[in-house]
């Protein structure tokens, strides 16, 4: 029998940094598209009033000392779901990019036990296709490259923080194997590596309505360094995959 929404333990998490006047709407839209789920909002030592607004949304607030990062947030998340025994965690911004109405898309190959990761993929959507600057669409489509040369399968958007994860994914990221900053084509690789299913499901997204983009100014170009020298790091280290590939009983 399949797992339903309403009978599996279930976690919405959010990282957030300076995501008032957003981060409010956001709780609410998750709330009323799965009552059934918990919602934790990762708080990266913001500076405004986030994690008031989170709470008064009726989200449950996991607040850091210290701003530590895109990355280190959700693991914040995913740890905390693997220490109170969630069976699948949804993951999307707060800043109102991620449509809460699209997460029943992305949770259902988890459900149905056909996948470990669901991505949401703005690109595979119908409709008005997702502007996005060009540059960030450069980098999008020469990672997605690189992971079809690495992996032989195709990612539309390997960026795509719009996700949906398994028990056996959870384990895998909360396992200290989870970069703190960007996490986007190297978690992919990572994750192939070690054997999980991974899917892509369309995901409408629109652009976001205010605050900055962790891609802003310079950013981009930090960005781009980093994950080729974090691709490389993780193919230097494919012995590591293989050993979590017989931790998580995965067939090599």
């Amino acid at each position: 029998m399949a797992a339903t929404a309403a009978t599996t333990r279930m976690i919405v998490i959010i990282p957030a940094h300076n995501e008032t006047g957003r981060i409010g709407n956001v709780i609410r839209s998750v709330r009323q598209t799965l009552p059934a789920a918990d919602i934790a909002v990762i708080n990266d030592s913001s500076s405004d009033t986030t994690s008031d607004e989170a709470l008064e949304a009726g989200a449950m607030v996991l607040p850091l000392a210290v701003n530590l990062g895109y990355g280190a947030a959700l693991e914040s998340g995913y740890m905390y779901a693997l220490n109170n025994d969630y069976d699948i965690v949804l993951q999307m911004d707060g800043d109102g990019q991620h449509l809460a109405s699209e997460l029943p898309a992305i949770l259902q190959p988890v459900l149905d036990g056909a996948a470990d990761m669901v991505i949401g993929s703005r690109y595979l959507a119908a409709g008005k296709p997702y502007q996005c600057p060009a540059i960030k669409r450069i980098g999008q489509r020469l990672f997605g490259s690189i992971l079809r040369v690495l992996t032989g399968r195709t990612f539309t958007d390997p960026t795509s923080g719009f996700q949906a994860l398994g028990r056996t994914a959870i384990r895998f990221f909360a396992g200290g194997v989870f970069p703190c900053d960007y996490p986007d084509a190297d978690v992919l690789l990572m994750a192939h590596l070690a054997g999980l299913r991974i899917s892509e499901v369309p995901a409408r997204m629109v652009t976001r309505s205010g605050g900055q983009s962790m891609h802003a100014g310079l950013k981009p170009v930090y960005y781009g360094m980093k994950m080729f020298l974090s691709i490389f790091v993780v193919m230097l280290n494919f012995h590591v995959w293989q050993e979590w590939r017989n931790r998580l009983g995965r067939q090599t």
